[in-house]
């Protein structure tokens, strides 16, 4: 049958009238739409690159499961920064060339179709509605995927997306919450697709402003023993290393999960080519194990965001630090995100609509920009809301 057809109000071109009118305000745009990193790659990453950009790897084809010191990577990052052993619970792993890939084929690569349902959150990313209608199955949208009653007796579920931390809202799920959707999906035969892109990016709403000098506090794994029960089966977890360590351009995530379906996928991505580069295996080895640069960031991004909700909530949105990821997610003032966008433009600040994520009455506000640019947002916005 191929790629089915889809739609989707996800076009960045649709705020590009916003873009040039704040481009014409005194000092220009400051761009909080996007959640496209502007640090450093860490120095062991690209020194990484670089040693394996003439080693057989690049040379050679490279392994879709990838080398066995990603993989021993990969397996070290689950136990220490996730308290996931995966050799214990029946778990494999495979890279993928970025999380959007994998999330925008993953309906594919379970073989779903016509007559499928697979379940999701209305406020959501994109792509995982995007994902499911390229495989021809239908979407099935609840306002919150934790409450299992609004979703376990619909016929045909065959996969519920869960994201933890949620993009856009921030959001998180405890683990019995987790628990309580893996035993829901497994009762009807479906599997559980935990996007974890940004479970190393989570919030204290009652912090100082002192991070946590030690280590990081990440949300629950769906792989977790008191979630997933010790057992892999029909779960699957999905991670990048894009927002912790700055590596979007360097397309590097994993799946991780029950090894039956996770050995299905992988022999389907090696007939696909969907495999990640030889020297860019190398660097994602290095990024996991660079657990210093991602304390960093992360203590980056926390400063960024407070800063970010006192001035929204100087400008008068309702603004509170989120539990999780990237993104500050507030009622637009005058209750259409689009409006809002208007008004914001004239100040030179341009956010994302909610519309692109299932909700036209919000905006989201990324901080994956300088501390400059956030310093520089937040003046506008406290004149803004002086006005």
């Amino acid at each position: 049958m191929g790629f089915h057809d889809f739609s989707s109000p996800y076009d960045w071109s649709r705020i590009a009238q916003y873009k040039e009118r704040a481009r014409e305000v005194a000092d220009g745009m400051i761009d909080l739409s996007i959640g496209s990193p502007v640090d450093d790659v860490p120095d062991a990453v690209r020194a990484a690159l670089a040693d394996a950009s003439g080693a057989a790897n690049a040379y050679g084809y490279p392994a879709t499961v990838g080398t066995a010191e990603l993989r021993a990577a990969i397996h070290e990052w689950f136990r220490e920064c996730r308290d996931v052993e995966l050799s214990n619970i029946g778990a494999d792993v495979v890279p993928t060339v970025g999380s959007k890939e994998a999330v925008a084929m993953m309906a594919s690569l379970l073989h779903l179709g016509e007559g499928d349902v697979v379940v999701q959150p209305r406020v959501s990313y994109p792509t995982y509605e995007i994902g499911t209608q390229v495989a021809g199955a239908r979407v099935y949208k609840v306002d919150d995927v934790a409450d299992v009653a609004s979703w376990k007796d619909v016929p045909g579920v065959k996969a519920v997306w869960v994201n933890s931390p949620n993009n856009p809202t921030g959001a998180t799920l405890d683990a019995a919450q987790l628990r309580a959707i893996v035993d829901a999906a497994r009762a009807v035969g479906a599997v559980v697709l935990s996007d974890e892109c940004y479970a190393m990016m989570t919030w204290d709403d009652d912090a100082d402003g002192e991070d946590d000098a030690e280590g990081l506090v990440g949300s629950p794994c769906a792989l977790r023993a008191d979630v997933c029960g010790g057992d892999a089966r029909g779960v699957l977890v999905l991670y990048s290393l894009s927002k912790q360590s700055n590596m979007a351009g360097y397309r590097t995530a994993l799946i991780a999960g029950d090894d039956a379906i996770v050995h299905d996928m992988t022999n389907m991505r090696k007939q696909l080519g969907l495999i990640v580069p030889g020297p860019v295996q190398a660097a994602m080895t290095a990024g996991l194990r660079a657990t210093d640069e991602v304390r960093l960031q992360h203590n980056r991004y926390a400063a960024r965001l407070r800063a970010l909700v006192e001035g929204l909530r100087a400008y008068g949105y309702d603004a509170a630090m989120p539990q999780g990821a990237l993104y500050v997610w507030v009622r637009a003032k005058s209750g259409d995100c689009w409006q809002d966008m208007e008004d914001l433009a004239s100040l030179g600040i341009i956010a994302s609509p909610g519309e692109f994520y299932g909700d036209g009455a919000y905006l989201r506000f990324s901080v994956t920009v300088s501390d400059e640019d956030i310093a520089a947002a937040v003046a506008r916005l406290r004149v803004g809301g002086a006005r």
